[in-house]
């Protein structure tokens, strides 16, 4: 795919300066489609799609979670491993902010501030991932092991199945 193909979004640049490997994987972006709609579009198991939660513990300290897109996050369970009280997600405008990007276009690379970043441990199993690429509309299909090495992302058991 050339780079015409797709946009480039801070999350493209920041694989790219990583010289990381991805598929970038553009779909028709539907209001409210979620990730049942990006697996439908890229004929994709839901539970490959992974969205990119931002949340703030009881003392408005922000962070990204990672989960499979037919899962929930238990918030009590995060919580608890996170050693903390209470975690909730944040407001839209709060998440744009961290991020840099829209709401249904959030990904875990390049935000415009760096978040601590936790993901579901079982996502860590699977052979790839399609995540959010920075834009609403854009998938990139990764290894899911780049989690770790360019996130120090941190695992976690927090998946309730939806």
């Amino acid at each position: 795919m050339s780079n015409k193909d797709y946009p480039t979004t801070q999350a493209v640049r920041f694989l790219r300066q990583k010289k990381i490997q991805f598929a970038a994987k553009p779909y028709p972006y539907v209001e409210h489609g979620g990730t049942r709609q990006a697996a439908v579009t890229l004929d994709v198991p839901e539970h490959m799609v992974i969205k990119t939660l931002v949340m703030e513990s009881e003392d408005r300290r922000a962070f990204i979670v990672l989960m499979h897109g037919d899962c929930e996050v238990s918030t009590k369970q995060l919580a608890r491993q996170l050693g903390v009280k209470r975690v909730a997600p944040c407001d839209e405008k709060s998440a744009e902010k961290y991020t840099g990007y829209m709401v249904g276009g959030i990904s875990p690379f390049g935000t415009r501030t760096r978040l601590p970043v936790y993901v579901e441990k079982s996502v860590m199993d699977l052979e790839k991932i399609c995540i959010n690429g920075g834009r609403r509309g854009l998938m990139i299909e990764i290894d899911p092991a780049v989690l770790i090495q360019s996130l120090a992302a941190k695992p976690v058991e927090v998946a309730i199945r939806s």
